[in-house]
């Protein structure tokens, strides 16, 4: 994956981060929510815990999840061809499926480079790429995932960095939901986590333990918003990697 080293090499990078559990979809509730709530990935909701989109409202800010192969706009049904709904865990939540605006935030992926253009990104965007594109499964007819996911990283946000909207505070996290099944190590297993943006201490390493309630703490401060959600409550924010 030589584009993200590259933004890992010139941006900051979280050696030692760690998922919570296996399979994919307790950590994307863990990112969002502060807890696993479950671990089944059949799992289709809906979930009234306090969440991370029910602090951005509070707080007045605005959210959309850019999930590629995503169905439709608004939708929260399962599994779609290569949309895959554990992968898109603001679509689970009730403080979203109880509402017909909030839902409107739940877009495809194709509505990014628009908003992106039109300098109309929210204050906050969850990005999915769909299971083709995530390094998840192999398109087909190659072996090559992991090179194709950093095509396709390079080639729909790679442009994100140098937009004059992203450039007065902006803040990109890449971040792997889970380790491979067999590396257990604090639950889900050693994972890459990259930091990028212009508040990003340039060439940053930084051998901290960190897992994904320090993520959710680290998005909650950075917007400025109330970030005690489970065990983000009690996690550090990542700081050390901001200038």
């Amino acid at each position: 994956m030589p584009y993200l080293n590259s933004l890992a090499q010139q941006y900051g990078l979280a050696t030692q981060y760690f998922a919570n559990t296996h399979p994919s979809i307790g950590n994307y509730f863990e990112m969002t929510a502060g807890q696993i709530i479950t671990n089944d990935d059949g799992f289709n909701g809906p979930l009234g815990d306090d969440n991370l989109i029910r602090r951005i409202l509070q707080a007045g800010r605005t959210w959309k999840a850019y999930a590629e192969s995503l169905p439709g706009v608004g939708y929260i049904g399962g599994d779609a061809g290569a949309y895959l709904h554990r992968h898109n865990p603001l679509s689970y939540f009730t403080d979203v499926t109880n509402s017909p605006a909030q839902r409107g935030n739940l877009v495809p992926f194709t509505q990014f480079p628009s908003d992106l253009n039109n300098g109309q990104l929210p204050d906050f965007s969850f990005v999915a790429p769909n299971a083709s594109n995530d390094a998840h499964d192999c398109p087909a007819g190659t072996d090559a995932c992991l090179r194709n996911a950093d095509d396709w990283l390079q080639q729909n946000i790679g442009p994100l960095l140098s937009s004059s909207q992203f450039q007065q505070g902006g803040l990109l996290v890449i971040v792997f939901d889970e380790a491979e099944d067999a590396d257990t190590s604090l639950g889900g297993g050693h994972i890459a986590m990259v930091v990028a943006g212009p508040r990003v201490k340039r060439g940053f390493q930084s051998s901290n333990q960190y897992q994904h309630q320090n993520l959710l703490k680290m998005i909650a401060t950075y917007l400025g918003i109330d970030g005690n959600l489970g065990d983000a409550a009690n996690a550090s924010g990542m700081g050390e990697f901001f200038n």
